[in-house]
């Protein structure tokens, strides 16, 4: 497998040629939700997003399961933001009176509309069913679980304005503790870079770029906003013109990889992913999860193998993809396990 793997390079970063980025219409029959399309620049944008735009203005866009106080909290922030903005709240039938908790808590403020989805429609439908009421020049996609300062939202804002080529941007994401979140800058994990990383070699050796693994928390920050190959779903700040050219989420992802997904269609349709290190969030990761784990567990795993069916499948050899599917289902027998016997102790 090992020299099967070595031809491929992947470990290089995933930059989208002319041939995969005509490759994209083709990735459709891959697709159950929102296809990869080919589109030209004078074509109509995608379905689902409103046709008024507020030029200055930004829609933040959050769904939440069982969010808990900690919804309120992360709603407060946001409406204490320096820039005008437009709070959409999309509920996949929350049962922890967290949606009650915050009308109370916001009354009447016309900045907030809260959609009661009356199910659990998933991470990316929820977000998408927000759409057409969102009217942003720029739009946030944000979890429950995160808290934004004052100027957060004016920062990222900035970064935009500042280089068009930008199509999505994420901030430095840290854990309650205060360490860098893992996921907030990253590679594209793929298959090679999967396997260097489970098998320990990107740490026995860290010094050769072809076994880096595709977290990149351990670097050192950059001084100033830089190019990455994909950032957290939990704070994604999204150029609406960006949007319009790459199409909503692809609600084939329940929970977990659709920012992957989302990350690798915006770069193949041309469009840059920045990591902005001086802007910073907390997020309390897991804060909406933790009541169903093993399920959590369930939709991530279900969801790699679709990233991986979706955007290698050509990439690499059947029997690699075939052990690689085969790897992602081992892992979450695993993962699952060890859950189930900790939750027994508990």
């Amino acid at each position: 497998m090992y020299f099967t793997l070595q031809r491929h390079r992947s470990e290089e970063p995933v930059v989208p040629t002319q041939t995969e980025m005509s490759r994209a219409a083709a990735l459709s029959s891959v697709a159950r939700g929102v296809p990869v399309e080919e589109r030209s620049p004078g074509d109509a944008p995608p379905a689902g997003l409103g046709d008024r735009q507020a030029i200055g203005l930004i829609s933040v866009i959050i769904v939440n399961f069982n969010g808990g106080e900690l919804l309120t909290e992360c709603v407060k922030n946001v409406l204490a933001s320096t820039v005008p903005l437009e709070l959409l709240i999309s509920d996949n039938q929350s049962t922890d009176g967290s949606v009650v908790f915050l009308r109370k808590t916001v009354g009447n403020d016309p900045r907030v509309r809260i959609v009661e989805n009356g199910g659990n429609l998933g991470f990316a439908r929820a977000n998408n069913r927000m759409l057409d009421g969102a009217s942003g020049e720029f739009l946030l996609f944000l979890n429950p679980d995160c808290l934004v300062q004052p100027q957060t939202l004016a920062e990222m804002q900035a970064v935009m304005a500042s280089h068009p080529e930008a199509g999505m941007a994420g901030g430095l994401v840290r854990n309650l503790d205060g360490s860098e979140q893992a996921g907030c800058r990253r590679s594209i994990p793929t298959p090679w870079r999967a396997f260097v990383r489970t098998t320990g070699l990107s740490r026995a050796l860290k010094d050769y770029p072809r076994f880096q693994s595709f977290i990149m928390s351990s670097l050192p920050l950059p001084a100033d906003p830089v190019s990455v190959e994909a950032i957290s779903g939990s704070f994604m700040f999204v150029r609406r013109a960006a949007l319009e050219d790459v199409g909503p989420m692809d609600e084939g992802y329940f929970l977990h990889c659709e920012d992957l997904d989302w990350c690798m269609r915006f770069r193949l349709r041309g469009w840059h992913i920045l990591f902005a290190p001086h802007t910073e969030v907390i997020h309390a990761k897991g804060v909406c999860s933790r009541g169903r784990p093993i399920r959590v567990l369930w939709h991530m795993h279900k969801g790699m193998v679709r990233f991986y069916q979706k955007f290698f499948r050509r990439r690499y050899p059947l029997p690699v993809m075939l052990l690689v599917v085969a790897g992602i289902w081992a892992r979450f027998s695993t993962l699952a396990a060890i859950t189930f016997i900790r939750r027994g102790k508990s």
